[in-house]
């Protein structure tokens, strides 16, 4: 199943142990590829698998990676005790080989030996780049590794789209990567010359990938994408492929170009398949269904509903919950959890979903015939993370908590009303009780919202 993706960059003075000094240069890139990886990290894949312009590259064939075991290190850029080994998933490698040659594109299977030219038996920087910050998450999932080619991107896209439907029936939870630098020309003394088109590939790169629209990319003009010396196209036109049967979003983390190469950092969340027929029925997610079940439960027996078994899939983790209750579009009552209070994300449901519904001192208790009428949804949380200045801030995109001498409010993200920086910081501190001008600490946090 494809349940998140996203693209990275690769430069290797992103890696503390190598940038040292100079890591305040990539500042932005360090605090987005951390907010990035634990994002995917709260996806919990079981399988990574990367699209890397710096492995093996052949004209007319793709090739990928068919050792049982992969490993590499960076020892080419000065740290050799930074290293990585982690299990290939070759079935699914070779049933992404077969399904690329079914549409033209010659797959060869190659050997770490082989893989990376600087540094042969090593995974390339473009792998071992974000899977650096993605174990530091937390992430422990097996690999697969593709290389590109110079097949036409047309074709690469179309592989895209055979690769998402394959991967969308594949038995475990998989996230898929797009490694790859934009333009290498942004500044003059970049590593590649200066171009001043570098710029103007970088924003369309940005919007296509802000509107999940390939059709940007694949009308992109030869001589543009000549001129801009990049590395990460192809990787993404195959990622856009592969996510637009689905009704995808997608997030920019960030994007800057110090060194006169363009870093962009972006995740990509992976909803339903497109295309049901209009009125069709549609599955409720299964956070919804339980936070539902456990509603009714309670209001038909008294009791807290026991966490099923086995947990569904994709709520075993731990993480703050809230659950919300509508009805005819009013806000009917809301309950939830900044962090984790019980063994794992159905037990936070549960509990929040009933606390919501009978426990919210705004609202009357819910009554078992208003059941009918009512709509839940279900935020699952990040872990927050303190920010120095609501610049760092986004209503949109990222819930707020503010704290000052014991009280603590929060607001969640994307709410109806609430535009701006300055209103969010002001309704989560009139909820704490925090006067206007009191100091105050701020944190952010995002939210996967179910409904």
């Amino acid at each position: 199943m494809l349940v998140c993706g996203g693209v990275s960059p690769h430069p290797a003075i992103i890696i503390p142990e190598i940038g040292r000094d100079e890591l305040v240069e990539v500042k932005k890139t360090v605090t987005a590829t951390k907010q990035w990886a634990s994002y995917i990290a709260h996806m919990d894949p079981e399988v990574l698998f990367f699209i890397s312009p710096h492995g093996v590259f052949a004209h007319s064939q793709m090739a990928y990676l068919e050792d049982e075991d992969l490993t590499g290190d960076f020892a080419a850029f000065g740290a050799p005790d930074i290293s990585f080994n982690l299990k290939n998933d070759l079935n699914l490698a070779h049933l992404v080989a077969a399904e690329a040659n079914k549409l033209g594109i010659d797959t060869v299977g190659a050997s770490l030996e082989y893989w990376y030219a600087y540094r042969p038996g090593s995974l390339d920087h473009g792998i071992t780049v974000p899977l650096y910050y993605l174990q530091k998450a937390g992430v422990d999932a097996e690999l697969v590794a593709f290389g590109i080619s110079l097949h036409p991107l047309d074709q690469l896209y179309r592989f895209g789209q055979a690769l998402g439907k394959l991967l969308d029936q594949y038995p475990k939870r998989v996230c898929l990567i797009a490694s790859g630098d934009l333009s290498h020309r942004l500044h003059p003394g970049a590593p590649a010359g200066y171009s001043p088109r570098g710029k103007e590939f970088d924003q369309n790169i940005q919007e296509s990938l802000e509107k999940l629209d390939a059709d940007l990319l694949l009308q992109l003009p030869e001589d543009l994408i000549e001129d801009a010396g990049e590395c990460g196209l192809r990787p993404i036109v195959m990622l856009l492929g592969a996510v637009s049967d689905f009704a995808a979003e997608s997030y920019i983390y960030s994007y800057e170009g110090p060194f006169g190469v363009g870093y962009l950092v972006a995740g990509i969340s992976i909803g339903e398949r497109k295309g049901e027929k209009e009125g069709e029925s549609q599955e409720e997610p299964i956070q919804v269904q339980l936070a539902k079940e456990s509603l009714k439960y309670y209001l038909t027996t008294g009791k807290i509903m026991p966490v099923p078994s086995p947990v569904p899939e994709g709520l075993e983790k731990r993480a703050g919950v809230f659950v919300s209750l509508k009805k005819r579009g009013e806000l009917r009552g809301c309950i939830g959890t900044v962090e984790p209070y019980r063994e794992n994300v159905a037990a936070e449901i549960i509990h929040n979903a009933v606390a919501a519904g009978v426990d919210d001192p705004r609202f009357w208790p819910v009554e078992l015939d208003e059941l009918p009428e009512i709509d839940f949804s279900v935020d699952v949380l990040t872990e927050p993370e303190a920010v120095e200045s609501k610049d760092e801030l986004d209503p949109k995109r990222y819930g707020v908590i503010v704290k000052s001498h014991g009280r603590t409010g929060l607001l969640l993200p994307d709410l109806e009303g609430v535009n701006s920086v300055g209103e969010q910081i002001a309704i989560a501190c009139q909820k704490a009780g925090i006067s206007p001008g009191e100091p105050v600490k701020l944190y952010r946090f995002e939210v996967i919202r179910y409904s």
